[in-house]
């Protein structure tokens, strides 16, 4: 079975995004840390996760993310299973970040959208059900 090991975004201030993400998953640690040279550019980078996942952040940076209501090119979301989404948008409202927008009405799933201090929309979603053709139906 596959799964996800990481994902490795570009961000303004690792500080400024490891607050949105620790508060988002309080059990995850920074794993590791360095510097490194990415074509000619010096650059912070971290590792926050757990022993089988983890978010890579990298500081260098520049301009904006794409217009999440625009059409270009590039990432739209990620997203995360929750078991407690009413915790999440507490925590995450504790750390000062408002619910984005909220997901579509559906009986088997509700899901909330943040912005990350970057621009990144991250998706949190809580099934109440286990049957995948219930979890993944498009009714409302």
């Amino acid at each position: 079975m596959l799964h996800i090991e990481h994902i490795n975004l570009v961000v303004h201030d690792i500080p400024e995004t490891l607050t949105f993400y620790q508060a988002a998953f309080p059990h995850w640690k920074v794993r590791a840390k360095g510097t490194a040279e990415w074509h000619g550019v010096a650059r912070n980078w971290l590792h926050f996760g757990d022993d089988y996942q983890y978010l890579t952040f990298n500081d260098d940076g520049v301009e904006e993310n794409r217009d999440l209501t625009g059409h270009q090119v590039g990432l739209a979301h990620f997203a995360f299973v929750t078991h407690n989404l009413s915790a999440m948008k507490s925590r995450l409202a504790e750390a000062g970040f408002a619910v984005h927008k909220q997901g579509a009405e559906n009986p088997y799933r509700a899901n909330l959208y943040f912005l990350d201090p970057n621009g990144f929309e991250v998706e949190f979603v809580e099934y109440s059900s286990d049957l995948p053709e219930q979890r993944n139906s498009s009714d409302e």
